[in-house]
């Protein structure tokens, strides 16, 4: 293996189950997700190629996740729903009994509240408190400042705390 191989690899083994979280609580299959969690490493394999450098591998990632998700619905003109049931394999299965027991109750209102949720604000509130993007990483993605960002962060929630009462 050369040393692009290395660092790629080294990327694809710290990101892959985060995109594919991303993705999966985004689209209605695991099997989509699974084939859009492949095309965004295959994408991003091209682009590490040809650019050498990629200076924020994980929002490059991202970005690249979301237009792919985006391009799946345009193609296919579904309606997304995220079914608790579809998603339990994305759970993290190391942690003991009890606070998995709470994550799970815990998941099951979020992903409820989260379908009740215009894209931009499910993007942000899943990068914010799922995968634990910074304001800077999530700015980046949606190409806005991080005062817009952190607005559009704080206007999800507020929506989501509606949406919960």
């Amino acid at each position: 293996m050369d040393k692009k191989q290395k660092k790629f690899s080294k990327i694809y083994d710290n990101y892959v189950e985060s995109i594919y979280r991303f993705i999966s609580i985004k689209v209605s299959s695991q099997e989509i997700a699974e084939d859009l969690t492949s095309e965004v490493f295959l994408k991003t394999w091209k682009s590490f190629q040809q650019e050498d450098k990629i200076k924020n591998p994980r929002a490059y990632l991202y970005t690249t996740a979301r237009h792919l998700v985006i391009d799946f619905y345009r193609t296919n003109k579904e309606m997304r729903t995220i079914s608790i049931e579809d998603t339990k394999e994305i759970e993290d299965m190391t942690a003991p009994i009890e606070a998995q027991e709470k994550q799970d109750a815990a998941l099951e209102i979020v992903k409820q509240g989260l379908n009740a949720l215009k894209e931009d604000y499910q993007n942000v509130v899943v990068w914010r408190y799922v995968d634990g993007l910074s304001i800077g990483e999530i700015a980046k993605i949606l190409g806005k400042s991080k005062g817009a960002t952190r607005v559009l962060l704080h206007r999800a929630m507020e929506q989501l705390k509606e949406g919960a009462r």
